[in-house]
Parts: C-alpha cells; structure tokens; sequence
C-alpha cells in the first residue's frame, strides 16, 4: 500500500513541474491543411459545452481577410442540434501555431477578454490528429478528421499530453455516431 500511494505521489509530483514549466505548442501549423472538419474526441468537462451530449464537430474554414470561421455543432440530449459560430486569428504570423478564437458577437471583437487562447500543443504530420489547450492549461481538446482514435494513436498522444503537464484522467470522451449533427 505504502508503496502505491509513493508511485501515486511521484507521479502527481512529476505532472507539477511540467504543469510549472510554459506549455509548448509545436513548431508551426500550416492553416490551409487545418482547414475542415475536427471530431471532438474528448476534452476536459467545460462551463460552455454542457449542453453537448454527442457528436460534437468543429469546422474551420478561411475567411477573405485572414481570419478562420470556426463552426462548432453537437448534439444535445433530446437530440436536438447545438451550433455556435465564431472567428479564429492567428497571433504570432502566418504558421503560428498559437491563435485566438471568439464566440461572442463581432462588435464585441475589439474586447479583449471575449478572445480565448487556442494553442495548437500536439499534431501528427498528416494532420489527423490534434491536441488544442491554452497557456493556463484549464482547457484541452483532442479532436480527429474520424469520429474514432486507434488505441495506440491515442495512449502515444496522451503520454506526449502527461510530458506537457497536462492530466489525461480529467479528458472526457465525446461519444460520436456515424451521422454529423
């Protein structure tokens, strides 16, 4: 026993200081091969998503000036559709990993506070597999171009996720059926 609570001690420990160290996004991202439809996988439980019950989609698409339309659907528990429609900019130049999105109304947009960081921490080369957070890693998102993970995809993502300070054991998984909402 007392050896199991010393295992569980060093490794909340270790998950600390990488908590205390800055969260690092990766190198660059390439915005054009972003674009398109995300599958929530799973995310850390939010104030904002608690109407989603299932099939929780992303969709960003370029806008004229720059920018990203972001469309984020799910499904509710009477299924019914949930959808919110926002903006993304990159800060940082064009193959910033590091953007910001808002949900609230343009007129709103010269507020800072309705902008919310969404660092782009984890991507696989082919760009089918993503890990989204912010700096004070309170949020985090998994989202996939297919509405399911193979297991070896995702324990290999969720130990890069454990080196970033972050607690896999908070995510919960987004249910998705074969239809979009």
């Amino acid at each position: 026993m007392k050896t199991i609570l010393l295992a569980c001690l060093l490794g909340l420990a270790g998950t600390a200081a990488h908590a205390a160290e800055p969260l690092a996004t990766i190198p660059s991202l390439e915005v054009p091969r972003y674009l398109g439809n995300w599958y929530e996988i799973a995310k850390y439980p939010n104030r904002f998503q608690r109407q989603c019950a299932s099939d929780t989609v992303a969709t960003y698409a370029q806008r004229s000036d720059g920018t990203l339309d972001v469309t984020n659907r799910c499904r509710r528990s009477d299924g019914s559709v949930d959808e919110a429609h926002g903006q993304a900019r990159q800060r940082g130049g064009p193959g910033s990993p590091r953007l910001q999105v808002r949900f609230a109304p343009a007129w709103l947009s010269f507020v800072p506070m309705v902008w919310g960081d969404y660092w782009v921490i984890d991507l696989d080369p082919d760009y089918q597999l993503v890990a989204v957070s912010e700096p004070k890693r309170e949020y985090l998102w998994v989202l996939a171009r297919q509405p399911q993970v193979a297991p070896d995809k995702w324990e290999a993502l969720m130990a890069r996720l454990v080196k970033q300070g972050l607690d896999p054991a908070r995510l919960e998984r987004t249910p998705q059926s074969a239809a979009k909402p």
